[in-house]
């Protein structure tokens, strides 16, 4: 018979998780992957602004602790978010943490790239992603909310339960305009409609299955582009036009 039981587990272990966050090259690592691509270990080194064996240790430490995955393509190695939670966990973490100062050119043209137009992990955000959801609620095609960032009102925008407090819902105007623009959502899946706190913007952006389908619907009309490195997207002269035209945003 076999009498072999299964360990008993105690309380999670959180201290794990933040000895990892507190070093700044490992931070930089998966905040250069939360843009969900996976990117080189000479890449990823580079972002972090460290030599290629400290980021080799960095990358074992943090797919060791099941933050990242690794993809073997021939000889190189290709890292990733280990899926949505972790990219939920830093959209939390960048809401709380204050902002690192510019301090040189290169710098400050990064920085605004990031507060005008990039992703959240699966989902547009900053000044872009804030003014497609206010439009989307403008035009009814949204329920539920405002848009804005009520941390004052009880029971909304609580850093407990971030993306879930306001519930946003699409409305039928809604599924027929993303039937019309050919935006494709998936059946099944994480909620819906989810939102962020944008921290640039301090204000909604959309996440969930619909805000996923609707960047994936702006990368496959080219309405934005990546950048080679980094989360910052740029707009299209294509995408201004579609902007203007179908969301009502102008993007100067």
């Amino acid at each position: 018979m076999d009498t072999r039981t299964e360990p008993v587990l105690g309380d999670v272990e959180i201290a794990e998780i933040g000895a990892l966050l507190s070093d700044r090259a490992r931070c930089r690592v998966l905040m250069a992957l939360d843009d969900g691509r996976a990117l080189p270990a000479s890449v990823l080194a580079d972002e972090a602004g460290v030599s290629r064996s400290t980021a080799s240790g960095h990358l074992g430490k943090l797919t060791d602790a099941g933050l990242l995955w690794v993809e073997i393509h021939g000889r190189h190695r290709y890292y990733r978010l280990a899926g949505p939670q972790v990219g939920e966990l830093l959209e939390k973490l960048t809401a709380l943490a204050p902002t690192r100062p510019v301090r040189s050119l290169r710098e400050g043209t990064r920085a605004a790239q990031l507060r005008a137009a990039r992703t959240c992990y699966d989902h547009l955000a900053g000044r872009l992603g804030v003014a497609v959801m206010a439009q989307l609620l403008a035009k009814g095609y949204l329920a539920g909310g405002d848009g804005l960032f009520h941390p004052d009102l009880a029971g909304t925008d609580r850093i407990s339960a971030p993306g879930g407090d306001v519930d946003y819902a699409l409305t039928p105007a809604g599924q027929e305009f993303l039937v019309e623009l050919g935006v494709r959502v998936p059946a099944s899946g994480r909620r819906l409609v989810r939102y962020c706190v944008d921290w640039s913007e301090q204000r909604h952006h959309l996440g969930g299955r619909l805000g996923r389908a609707v960047l994936d619907h702006f990368l496959a009309e080219s309405w934005i582009i990546r950048r080679d490195v980094g989360r910052a997207v740029r707009v299209t002269p294509a995408g201004r036009t579609a902007l203007a035209d179908l969301f009502g945003v102008s993007w100067g």
